[in-house]
């Protein structure tokens, strides 16, 4: 169940930026498992807002082996600042945005079993003009690192395969361009502050055996240890926004079970 002050906090952001002839746009950022699908999710269907995931405009699995390629290996897995087609994203808010009564919008769909987007034929529409666009992702609003956060790897992935720093400068250097563009946009930004990294792998976990229809305790040990090195991919910036490198009008601080403890006003 989700915390009603949750849901308040995102509707009183709406009513915030509500004017006519202007579809106000709401990101919900949070760690992997904070629940900000699903606080979104809940939010859309009590106003009539659209809901899109910043997980949903991956960048498909050939255009990710594309940027593995030529910039660096560790881009062919989804999830850092730069394996997001901000383009997409950019159209499909922008048709929402103008949307009428009458019209049947789109909304992307990626399958994370997959790991890759869907067809388009087959793609959720969302029918009408919203009263709001609301948009979740795990790194909005995130403040790119500078040079001497950057210079020491933070974990084995970047130990082992990113010695260089190569991979994390150019994530940073999207985060820095690209993405802080996208973010300026926004009308306002949530942010679900997860008590220590340290907690995002039992998050996604849980996440994981919910899409495989298993309880938690039955995810299997192998698929946590896997997790165990893809939170790895999220890892810098997760603490960095822990830590308060994130632009956020409201900052809800959970506990270990999404709890809020304290929703503070930027």
């Amino acid at each position: 169940m989700i915390d009603p002050r949750l849901i308040a906090a995102v509707e009183t952001l709406i009513a915030a930026h509500a004017r006519p002839g202007h579809v106000p746009l709401i990101a919900i950022a949070g760690s992997q498992g904070s629940g900000k699908t699903t606080l979104a999710r809940a939010v859309a269907a009590r106003t009539g807002a659209a809901h899109l995931s910043l997980d949903d405009v991956y960048l498909t699995r050939v255009e990710r082996a594309v940027l593995a390629r030529t910039v660096h290996p560790l881009f062919g897995t989804r999830g850092p600042p730069g394996t997001h087609d901000l383009g997409l994203l950019d159209r499909v808010i922008a048709a929402l945005a103008a949307a009428g009564p009458d019209a049947r919008t789109a909304l992307p769909a990626f399958d994370k079993l997959a790991d890759d987007r869907l067809p388009p034929e087959v793609w959720p529409v969302f029918a009408g003009r919203p009263t709001a666009i609301l948009l979740d992702g795990w790194c909005l609003g995130a403040r790119p690192q500078g040079e001497a956060a950057l210079a020491a790897p933070i974990n084995a992935l970047e130990r082992d395969r990113d010695a260089d720093g190569r991979w994390r400068r150019a994530a940073n250097d999207q985060l820095a361009g690209p993405y802080r563009a996208r973010f300026d946009r926004f009308d306002a930004l949530l942010f679900l502050r997860a008590p220590a990294f340290a907690v995002v792998l039992d998050w996604r976990c849980e996440q994981e055996a919910g899409l495989r229809g298993l309880a938690p305790a039955d995810l299997p040990a192998a698929e946590r240890a896997r997790l165990a090195g893809f939170i790895g991919y999220f890892e810098r910036i997760t603490r960095s926004m822990i830590a308060g490198g994130v632009d956020a009008d409201v900052v809800v601080s959970l506990d270990r079970e999404r709890r809020p403890l304290a929703i503070a006003t930027g």
